[in-house]
């Protein structure tokens, strides 16, 4: 019986023994000058596959570490203490090796040693300064994968299904290649085309401006950018995709891409057609030139464009668009990017609005039915040219070109009701319109460094011509009614329209850094610019013979406007350990002359501009800080809000100017705070914005008993209109999984005139919501739901009208790879709004699209696919808005439920494969 009991006793402790994890670590974290113990040293355990956190301890009194009950596996030992370097190496337990010593680990001090790293093997993350540093290699890729699938991977990084990409819980702004951009500003045009095992490091930094770069001197302007740093071998070759599909309803989407890198030189183009409203590359930047720029007034001339009315209807487009890049770098002196992008749109469709204007006794009902069909074509050309004229001087050469047209027909049917349903008015109206566009931009920036340290100048020239040209035809009738239902009146308009306005502007701007003390700094600058602009734009009646000759001088306009503006600024940085302060004052003397060749008058006005400024940053650390700004501005009356161009496109909404108008001044302050922890992936952001304008600019209404409505620019100076924003998102990775909790909150006050009636209209919004996110080989999830409740209001009519409601947004993306090389992935968005005291309809639709993939060939780069789209067929085009004492609701065309079939290929001989 004893002999029993013994051997059953070492039976179960050999099963316990068994039983037992025997993997562990141990070792001690010394001082490698001074040899003395580390207490309280950071050791993090990390998987080398994906750098996600296994465990982590401190260690003790005297120096010594130990990490138990650990699995097998390869794994990365971190070893941080503040102010020496950190140690990172890779090693394995198994059942050869289930227990790990290190020994004594000697960490060196960072003013020893300026790495920010020492890594023994190959780390998947490494700090070098203020970037983040990620290797590719230590990520699963799968075939033919894009740098988006990559982006989807690293810690901190999430990609939403517009391709938008936010890192660290701020939005990217740039991707560059080897640190160039490659085909402009367009992120998705990188991450969508490049191929991710091109890849060999990720670095994510906040970029400075030009300026600060140049100068070593922080003006607070960064912005998240990663650069993609390429495998040497994979700088050589070409790579591309090939891409054809056909659906139901006609829908199809076709796009090829090919990219050719050799050395420092790199081509690419692309070219792509469809009518899914998804085409790559689609979105061409055109810009403009902006005539705010150096702080003077906000002109717009011709006002209220007579052609500017359509296009609202949303609809079906077909896209058609290509582009062409090359860039170049040689000698280490001189670099070239060039882009030229072309494209067309084609759309039609349909819009169904219905808004609630609320007025002292009564509310007015206006619905409108809107079909557009319009057609617009543009090409844009652009270089930049980057010269190192000497060790201490830099040359910087911008120029961008534009022309464009476009063809436009817009059917409109609207009406206005009383509240007891019975017409106020009704119409029609009718608008053609055919435009040209030209503009053309040139920089030049540079900068040279001085003898002294921190000393340097630097100038800025700019240039900028832009002219549009426009005829069309307005056709309108319009039917007024009495209180009986009764036809009062009607006004008919019959007109043939011409527009040409030209704008220029020519600026420069100076700046001179001088280092006060090794902490403190001063920039100064200097700027000249001017405008000369004019615009010209008829409108013609029918002669007794039926010809558009009899010019309408009451709707035509003809304007010239000269300006002038000297503007100065100077500004203090001081640096003292972690923390930055920036403050200052911009100041514009603006100086102009419009002229109205039609009255023979003449308007003058000069006034200056203030535009204080202060910043404050700290750095906890390399990850977490915080930042809170103030800035100021004035802001002077628009001229068409001075002086307005006339235009009778709506005759029931009229503008009248107000000379009389003074400048506003606003006052924004703004507080953030970011902290996000690499090992863990945890996150936390909050920011905050209050603003508020003294001696606003707010619109006096009135609405006569015909419906007829007569706005007017005006000055409140005895109420000021606020607006306020918190947003929170906290976040970590949690088994493997990122959770993320996003909360927000904001609102504003503002003030009107409606019927000599003060309204004052207040709307608040609330939201909190979760958002999980998984990435594996065979699979990924990603879930969020943000419910929230909106007020709104305005004193017209108190609650009357309000527009309360409950609203929430959720959206989810799910994939699976299946054995035979078939992934099946399945995405939507659900939003919900709520009824309300204005509008008694609920919106409850989820957009569901699913798709089935087939991977073909060793290299599984061709690849078949079915995709559904809208399977529900629950797209409704619908939205809804609210402004002051007016709420909107609308409905426009869109693309519902279709099926697609495509089949890809990509193809790659990259570093001679």
């Amino acid at each position: 019986m004893k002999l029993t009991y013994l051997t059953l006793l070492m039976v179960f402790s050999t099963v316990l023994l068994f039983a037992q994890k025997p993997y562990a670590i141990k070792g001690s974290v010394v001082d490698t000058m001074a040899t003395y113990k580390l207490v309280n040293t950071t050791v993090t355990l990390l998987n080398q596959k994906d750098s996600t956190l296994v465990k982590f301890t401190r260690a003790n009194a005297e120096g010594s570490f130990a990490i138990n009950n650990l699995h097998s596996g390869k794994f990365i030992l971190l070893v941080t203490y503040p102010g020496y370097t950190d140690y990172a190496e890779n090693f394995t337990l198994d059942t050869v090796n289930p227990e790990k010593d290190f020994g004594n680990i000697h960490l060196i001090l960072r003013s020893t040693l300026l790495e920010n790293v020492i890594i023994k093997g190959n780390a998947a993350i490494t700090f070098k300064g203020d970037t983040t540093e990620f290797n590719a290699g230590s990520y699963n890729i799968q075939p033919n994968a894009k740098v988006e699938d990559l982006l989807k991977q690293l810690p901190g990084i999430q990609i939403d299904k517009d391709g938008k990409i936010t890192a660290q819980g701020q939005k990217v702004n740039k991707v560059l290649v080897d640190g160039e951009e490659f085909f402009g500003d367009d992120p998705t045009l990188v991450t969508k085309n490049l191929r991710g095992d091109m890849i060999d490091k990720v670095q994510l930094y906040d970029k400075k401006s030009d300026q600060a770069t140049f100068t070593g001197i922080d003006d607070g302007e960064k912005s998240k950018t990663i650069n993609l740093k390429l495998k040497e071998d994979k700088k050589n070759g070409y790579f591309g995709k090939l891409n054809a599909g056909i659906g139901t309803k006609d829908f199809y989407q076709n796009q090829a891409t090919l990219n050719v890198f050799k050395g420092r030189k790199k081509y690419a183009a692309y070219g792509a057609i469809g009518n899914t409203n998804e085409s790559f590359g689609n979105n061409i930047s055109i810009g403009s030139v902006d005539f705010s720029d150096d702080g003077g007034m906000m002109v717009t001339m011709g006002g209220a464009d007579d052609f500017d009315m359509g296009g609202g209807a949303g609809g079906i487009s077909i896209n058609r668009n290509a582009g062409l890049h090359y860039e170049n770098k040689w000698k280490d002196k001189y670099g070239i990017n060039t882009n030229y992008k072309l494209g067309s749109v084609s759309s039609k469709g349909e819009n169904n609005s219905l808004s609630i204007n609320t007025l002292p006794g009564q509310t007015n009902t206006n619905k409108s039915d809107e079909k557009s069909n319009s057609f617009s074509f543009n090409q844009k050309v652009d270089g930049t040219l980057n010269m190192n004229l000497d060790s201490t001087s830099t040359l910087k050469v911008t120029v961008s070109g534009l022309l464009g047209n476009n063809d436009s027909t817009d059917d409109y049917k609207s009406s206005t009701q009383r509240e007891d349903n019975s017409f106020l008015n009704r119409g029609t109206r009718k608008i053609n319109n055919e435009g040209d566009e030209k503009s053309f931009n040139a920089s030049a920036f540079w900068a040279k460094k001085l003898k002294k340290k921190g000393r340097t100048v630097s100038v800025n020239v700019k240039q900028s011509f832009k002219q549009t040209t426009g005829t069309g035809f307005l056709n309108s009738e319009n039917e007024f009614l009495n209180a009986q239902n009764q036809l009062d009146s009607v006004v008919n308009i019959d007109q043939y329209k011409t527009s040409d306005i030209f704008k220029s502007t020519f600026s420069t701007n100076a700046t001179y850094t001088e280092p006060i003390s090794k902490t403190l700094a001063l920039v100064l600058n200097y700027g000249l610019s001017l405008n000369n602009s004019s615009s010209d734009k008829k409108s013609f009646n029918k002669d007794i013979i039926g010809n558009y000759n009899d010019l309408d001088r009451e709707f035509s306009n003809k304007f010239k406007l000269d300006q002038l503006t000297n503007n100065a600024g100077m500004n203090f940085n001081y640096r003292t350990g972690k923390s930055v302060i920036t403050f200052g004052t911009r100041i514009n003397a603006v100086r102009f002359k419009q002229i109205d060749l039609y009255e023979d008058t003449t308007l003058k006005r000069s006034f200056i501009n203030w535009s204080p400024q202060a910043n404050y940053s700290y750095n906890f650390s390399r990850t977490t800080f915080l930042r809170v700004n103030y800035n100021g501005s004035t802001s002077q009356p628009g001229m068409e809000q001075i002086q307005p161009y006339r235009a009778n496109t709506d005759p029931l909404y009229i503008v009248l100017g107000n000379p009389n108008l003074r400048p506003s001044f606003s006052n924004n302050v703004g507080v953030s705070y970011n902290s996000f922890k690499i090992l863990t992936e945890q996150v936390l952001m909050v920011n905050g914005n209050f603003g508020f304008t003294s001696n606003a600019i707010t619109s006096n209404v009135v609405t006569d008993d015909a419906g007829k409505t007569t706005s007017q620019a005006i000055n409140m100076s005895d109420k000021t209109p606020i607006n306020f924003s918190l947003n929170v998102s906290a976040g970590r990775k949690i088994n493997g999984i990122n959770l993320t909790v996003d909360a927000s909150t904001g609102g504003n006050y503002n003030y009107s005139i409606s019927n000599n009636f003060l309204n004052t209209s207040k709307s608040f919004n609330y939201s909190l919501g979760p958002s999980i996110y998984k990435y594996a080989d065979k699979y990924s999830i990603h879930l969020s739901l943000r419910p929230s409740y909106n007020t709104s209001s305005n004193s017209v009519l108190g609650v009357k009208n309000n527009n309360d409601s409950y609203s929430a947004n959720g959206n989810f993306d799910l994939m699976a790879r299946l054995p035979g090389k078939v992934e099946i992935r399945t995405n939507g968005e659900y939003q919900y709004t709520g009824k309300s005291q204005a509008f008694n309809e609920t919106l409850n639709r989820l957009i569901w699209n699913a798709s089935i993939n087939k991977k073909f060939l060793k290299t599984e780069s061709l690849n078949l696919s079915l995709s559904g789209k809208d399977l529900l067929n629950q797209n409704s085009g619908f939205s809804r808005s609210v402004y002051n004492n007016t709420i909107n609701q609308s409905n426009s065309t869109t693309i519902q439920r279709y099926f697609m079939l495509s089949l890809s290929w990509d193809f790659n001989k990259m570093g001679g494969i």
